[in-house]
């Protein structure tokens, strides 16, 4: 069962943030390939608010439904999401109590503290259902207010680590990380860690959505996943992470940066299959398990992915991260290169995206 956080307790903090503003390489002018994905799952949010969330008995007390969406990022996708949700909530109420007042909606837009709210907030339309929040802080962490959150939301956050395992970056470890910057690949050792780390995490924030969601509330998660036992290395992102390293490497032979550089750099990035989250989930036992599965992410796709867009909305979300490891001056030329050689294995890259590959999750509050 799940224990309360201690209110000492702390993690390290991300450095992963996307970037912000409305320039060429912002995430709100390149996320588009995350909307895609998460509209794939669309009608199956919908199925599960209208079958299994009861609105009417959530609101009966405050007449007030407060709905949150955690790793809100930047942009539109945020917003149009928790709009979606909240007008499917509004509709099964009005449904199933058409004399009753409308509740009002509270939307909490969660991200870590380095998010760019600014831009976040000039993308909410002036004339909107709810009353807006921005609430600045780990998810992995308390945010809320015990029992007074009913719908919970988070689209492509969970993967991110809240650190990188310590082991990685241990010479005397046998989960050194050496010359790669994943986990695809690379030996159990390795592969452990990160799981390990993903457990931690994912411990930590069932534990504080327990304490924050009513009974009866509903939490939604989409996030990158894997069938179980198939190698990450065979996933589009793994193929391009090995090619990140290959580049790194290359820099590092031509001096662009030093090898103790690369060892050193690892993503926070993990996807779990459904059957290890199942069992996180499990593990906490606070919460039901209402839908599990893979869908294909690019079910929308009918020709060949547009590898220029989707390699400047790997930049939107990384390159804070790269910056801050290695140096502005090389930022242009990592993306580059990635680019020719996304293109060069193109064929390669395109099988991988086309897997089911991204986990939909429905959990509901004992």
């Amino acid at each position: 069962m799940a224990t309360p956080l201690s209110e000492s307790q702390t993690l390290a903090v991300d450095p992963v943030r996307v970037n912000g503003g409305d320039g060429t390489f912002s995430y709100n002018k390149n996320s588009y390939y995350q909307r895609l994905a998460t509209n794939v799952v669309k009608e199956k949010i919908v199925d599960a608010i209208t079958r299994k969330l009861n609105v009417c008995e959530l609101s009966s007390g405050s007449n007030i439904i407060r709905l949150a969406d955690l790793g809100c990022a930047v942009g539109s996708n945020t917003v149009n999401a928790m709009q979606d949700v909240l007008q499917v909530i509004r509709n099964k109420y009005q449904s199933e109590s058409p004399s009753s007042k409308v509740p009002e909606f509270q939307v909490f837009f969660n991200d870590k503290t380095s998010n760019d709210f600014n831009t976040l907030f000039a993308s909410l339309p002036e004339e909107r259902e709810y009353f807006a929040a921005g609430v600045p802080g780990s998810f992995n962490h308390r945010l809320f207010p015990r029992s007074t959150i009913h719908f919970v939301h988070s689209s492509y956050a969970l993967h991110w680590l809240s650190q990188v395992p310590e082991e990685l970056l241990d010479e005397n470890s046998t989960a050194w990380n050496k010359g790669r910057i994943h986990y695809g690949g690379a030996g159990k050792e390795v592969v452990n860690a990160y799981a390990a780390q993903f457990a931690e995490d994912i411990g930590n924030f069932l534990n504080a959505r327990a304490e924050e969601i009513v009974s009866g509330g509903m939490m939604v998660i989409v996030m990158p996943g894997i069938p179980d036992g198939m190698p990450y290395s065979q996933l589009t992102t793994g193929i391009m992470y090995d090619f990140m390293a290959s580049i790194f490497m290359d820099m590092a032979k031509e001096q662009l940066i030093t090898e103790a550089q690369l060892d050193s750099f690892n993503l926070p990035i993990y996807s779990s299959s459904p059957e290890e989250m199942q069992k996180l989930v499990e593990r906490n036992g606070c919460f039901s398990i209402e839908a599990m599965e893979l869908a294909n992410p690019a079910a929308w796709l009918e020709g060949p992915i547009d590898l220029k867009g989707w390699t400047m909305h790997v930049r939107a979300a990384m390159e804070g991260m790269f910056i801050e490891h290695f140096t502005v001056e090389i930022i242009d030329e990592l993306f580059d290169r990635l680019l020719k050689m996304l293109l060069e294995f193109s064929d390669h890259v395109e099988s991988g995206y086309r897997e089911k590959t991204q986990l939909f999750v429905v959990l509901m509050r004992k």
